[in-house]
């Protein structure tokens, strides 16, 4: 909370864009009267109107309502695999940090390995081998997004470790698990909240090109991604089949960013 309360109006406002996106979800069968899978063959890609706030799809489905609940897919996939990368990247970062040496050199290389493979493209391989469930696809995404965050985490517990606190703990008989959680990681909670913000960001469109590209979540299930990918033969006919998902991947993305953005401007 103090981070956001120093974070300024545009983190401000990233928040509060945030927090009504997770509330909309949450709430999605109230906002919404039709349920995501309902076919309505009579009303099949009808603009929108009263009825239909962001109209139908090729099926007569609500478009109001799959985007909504698309969003709980979207979201979900986001936070959980952003928090796995950012926990893995911090575990990584801080054991190469403050142990030094050989240890330092072998998780900072397998590090710049995990950098060279380009994500989307293993991603896409797995999904099509493996076709995840929603769970199986926060593992995979959380799995290729810890680099940054790593190092981050080394960069700052280098800067740290030397410090006269950290040298006293020591002193005073702290061990290696003590001193990583207690001491370092706590003092760089700034720069790994901010790394932990951006790795959501870069979970969330990682998970819409993976359902754009039909290897993450799968129809007739509802995610951003897959609703673009439906969409892309008709958005010169039908437009709002692919304004209204990107437009939320759009907003939730620059959200993020910029929550991280002011973050980083306020540590």
């Amino acid at each position: 909370m103090n981070f956001l309360a120093r974070s300024g109006s545009a983190g401000r406002a990233a928040a509060l864009v945030l927090l009504v996106l997770l509330v909309a979800a949450a709430a999605a069968p109230v906002i919404s009267r039709h349920q995501p899978n309902d076919l309505d063959l009579a009303n099949r890609r009808a603009a929108p109107s009263a009825t239909h706030w962001f109209g139908t799809d090729e099926l007569g489905r609500d478009m109001l309502s799959r985007v909504l609940h698309g969003a709980r897919v979207s979201l979900a996939v986001g936070l959980l695999a952003g928090l796995m990368a950012s926990g893995i990247g911090i575990a990584i970062g801080g054991v190469a940090g403050y142990a030094g040496g050989w240890a330092d050199s072998v998780l900072m290389r397998f590090t710049d390995a995990m950098l060279s493979v380009p994500r989307l493209l293993l991603l896409m391989i797995l999904g099509a081998v493996l076709s995840p469930s929603v769970a199986l696809l926060v593992g995979l995404v959380g799995a290729v997004g810890w680099m940054e965050t790593a190092r981050v985490a080394r960069a700052e517990i280098l800067s740290l470790r030397a410090r006269d606190f950290v040298i006293a703990a020591r002193a005073a008989g702290a061990r290696f698990p003590r001193l990583l959680t207690q001491h370092l990681l706590l003092n760089a909670a700034g720069p790994l909240v901010v790394a932990g913000t951006l790795a959501i960001a870069r979970s969330i469109l990682l998970e819409s090109a993976l359902s754009f590209f039909g290897v993450g979540v799968q129809p007739p299930a509802a995610s951003w991604g897959n609703m673009l990918y439906q969409a892309q033969t008709t958005m010169s006919t039908e437009p709002w089949l692919a304004l209204f998902p990107g437009v939320f991947i759009f907003a939730t993305v620059l959200a993020v960013n910029t929550l991280g953005d002011a973050l980083a401007e306020r540590r």
